[in-house]
């Protein structure tokens, strides 16, 4: 899959991802209703992920089932290469610095980020 995905197509991966063969109708039911979405824009939405090779589909008698054709952690690293290629000279430091400044990493985040780099060093 070489075309970046809108955020629109990924609601509809999200939905993918999170179960999957659906139909066309099953993953418009499942688009969250803020998005006020018919089923007529999702067909066009899958249309979309198809061409781009996000997503493959098999005939189901007179229905296709939709299934992504990419892992949403291969989708996730991809991304974040790309935003760290082209924010941050693709250097992770700079990249989670500006993600601390202003509050931006919880207690939590911290926590998880120190066992990582813990675990990276050994």
């Amino acid at each position: 899959m070489a075309e970046r995905i809108s955020e629109g197509e990924q609601a509809v991966m999200e939905v993918l991802w999170a179960d999957a063969p659906l139909t066309a109708s099953e993953v418009a039911e499942r688009i969250p209703d803020a998005r006020n979405w018919s089923e007529r824009t999702v067909k066009t939405m899958l249309g979309r992920l198809l061409s781009k090779g996000a997503l493959v589909h098999e005939e189901d008698g007179r229905r296709y089932l939709y299934r992504p054709a990419v892992e949403r952690a291969d989708y996730a690293s991809r991304e974040t290469r790309r935003l760290a290629d082209r924010l941050f000279g693709g250097r992770a430091a700079p990249l989670v610095a500006h993600l601390a400044a202003g509050d931006g990493l919880t207690d939590q985040d911290i926590a998880e980020l120190e066992a990582l780099l813990k675990d990276l060093k050994s």
